[in-house]
């Protein structure tokens, strides 16, 4: 795996590419980010209250904005702190680990060293209680089988605390085991057909694994081209009639890093998330909904970045 961890390189990627927007798109989506900051520092979800998986999406969107300042990076820290002695899933835990380092990188303390000095040997600890007999990681300790996207966010874990994922074999055989013939892969193991996301989770979980797996990666691509629909945007799978900012970005991601992402009609994709985005900030997940949140807001703006790297100076206004 790199050593530079992959959630980092996408934010830099991701980064580079809303630099070159012009300065009130990026000025409309931070201010936007900024106003769901709440008095004890963190970000909420939809109902309201802090929440630390929005918190995460929220960081991650003023990041690649380049709009993440001292204030804002103190105020999360005290939320951060608060969230250190609480039991999480691992869908908290990567997002505790990387809202840290947006922190400190901003001015923020360093919430990691000053409480656990030992961090590497505790993130292994809590880590492995997810792992399972099939090989791969389960949602929660008590799940009975692995789950493709836990497993990928375990491996993510792994890379920013600077540590290899353990028995690398039995997780590539377990990630095998998930792949379907519509060339897609699955969540959990009795579904029958792929999912969007756990294929994109899958695939880039094979890169870093440095699998050599041609056949898998060219039915994956395959299968990511039928997920879009007429809208322009990706479905979640072969079931759901509307496309989302979640699937629509995991799948341009997808066949982005394995150079195929011009297989896709652009130009729709481009006019689906663009329709998604509010005049005064953020972003819906699709047609179908009818407010806005941190988590599709950094979907929005990192498949617009990705977007951007195929057009000649183009972009929003």
């Amino acid at each position: 795996m790199p050593k530079t961890p992959y959630l980092y390189q996408l934010t830099e990627r991701l980064s580079e590419s809303l630099a070159e927007f012009p300065a009130e798109f990026r000025e409309r989506h931070s201010s936007y980010l900024k106003s769901k900051q709440t008095d004890v520092g963190g970000f909420p979800h939809r109902e309201g209250e802090d929440d630390l998986y929005y918190t995460g999406f929220a960081l991650r969107g003023l990041a690649c904005l380049d709009r993440v300042d001292s204030t804002t990076a103190k105020r999360a820290g005290s939320y951060l702190r608060g969230c250190m002695q609480k039991e999480a899933s691992i869908v908290d835990f990567i997002s505790l680990l990387y809202s840290v380092k947006v922190v400190r990188d901003a001015g923020g303390p360093d919430l990691l060293k000053s409480n656990f000095p030992n961090c590497s040997d505790r993130v292994l600890s809590v880590l492995e209680a997810y792992r399972k007999d099939d090989g791969g990681y389960a949602k929660a300790t008590e799940g009975h089988s692995g789950s493709t996207y836990h497993t990928f966010l375990v491996a993510l874990c792994y890379q920013m605390v600077d540590r290899e994922l353990p028995e690398r074999d039995r997780v590539l055989e377990f990630l095998l085991s998930r792949r379907r013939e519509d060339g897609g892969f699955v969540e959990v193991k009795p579904a029958l057909r792929g999912g969007t996301n756990p294929t994109a989770a899958a695939i880039a979980l094979l890169l870093l694994l440095d699998a050599d797996e041609p056949e898998v990666i060219s039915g994956a691509v395959n299968f990511m081209i039928e997920m879009q629909n007429p809208e322009g945007g990706l479905k979640a799978n072969a079931r759901t009639p509307l496309a989302d900012l979640l699937s629509t970005f995991t799948g341009l991601l997808t066949l982005t890093d394995i150079g195929e992402k011009s297989r896709f009609d652009l130009d729709g994709m481009q006019k689906f998330v663009e329709s998604l985005e509010v005049p005064t900030g953020g972003f819906r997940g699709g047609v179908w909904d009818s407010d806005t949140d941190s988590e599709y807001t950094f979907y929005g703006l990192g498949t617009l970045a990705l977007l951007r790297r195929n057009q000649d100076g183009a972009g929003p206004a």
